[in-house]
């Protein structure tokens, strides 16, 4: 299953069910109906509280795209965490909140991620190149990044891809692979860095 395909999936799964809302369900009948595993209240606290999420993750991100992104990712977390929901610490509505704020802050972190290795990427392939054979270089850079990620070894690679391609935040690289959160810290620090080596010895040749 790839990163992005399951909250996708369940979003899917969210706008299928038919069966008609109860409006009138107090917030906690709702968390019952979530820790006992009912689809239908997951239905009723999405339509309730969805443009709530929705809007605080538009305010923060300022990108109508992402702030979908992050309202699919927070009900997703809803239903996979609803058994550590409990009453006594706040209302559910707080709850969803609060998740929400966690996934605004990874929605960020992983663009202020993409940024960075934008800048770290633009930095190793700035080498001097003839203005007029920009276009070109940029084409053989490309080329040059895609042959030497397949030499790293399959972790580093694996990790480098993920976020290159996928986008992802080290926190959510370690949820699709399942290693540890350290383990993916240091494979992307050592990837970046033998990526960094190969493609600099790649110019001077």
């Amino acid at each position: 299953m790839s990163a992005h395909s399951t909250p996708l999936t369940h979003g899917e799964r969210l706008q299928s069910l038919q069966a008609p809302v109860e409006e009138s369900f107090a917030d906690d009948q709702l968390a019952r109906g979530l820790q006992d595993g009912e689809e239908g209240s997951l239905q009723a606290a999405y339509q309730r509280w969805s443009t709530l999420v929705h809007t605080l993750a538009y305010r923060s991100l300022g990108d109508v795209r992402e702030a979908e992104d992050v309202t699919q990712q927070v009900f997703l977390a809803v239903w996979r965490g609803r058994s550590g929901y409990r009453p006594e610490r706040g209302a559910l509505a707080g709850w969803i909140v609060g998740i929400t704020r966690r996934k605004i802050a990874d929605a960020l972190t992983a663009r202020t991620r993409r940024t960075a290795l934008a800048a770290a990427a633009e930095a190793v392939l700035s080498v001097a190149a003839p203005p007029t054979d920009t276009m070109s270089r940029r084409v053989i850079d490309r080329v040059v990044i895609h042959h030497e990620l397949a030499r790293l070894p399959a972790p580093q690679r694996r990790v480098l891809e993920l976020a290159f391609y996928g986008d992802l935040t080290h926190t959510q690289i370690a949820d699709v692979t399942g290693w540890p959160l350290g383990t993916v810290k240091s494979h992307s620090r050592r990837g970046l860095s033998r990526l960094r080596l190969r493609l600099e010895e790649s110019d001077a040749a």
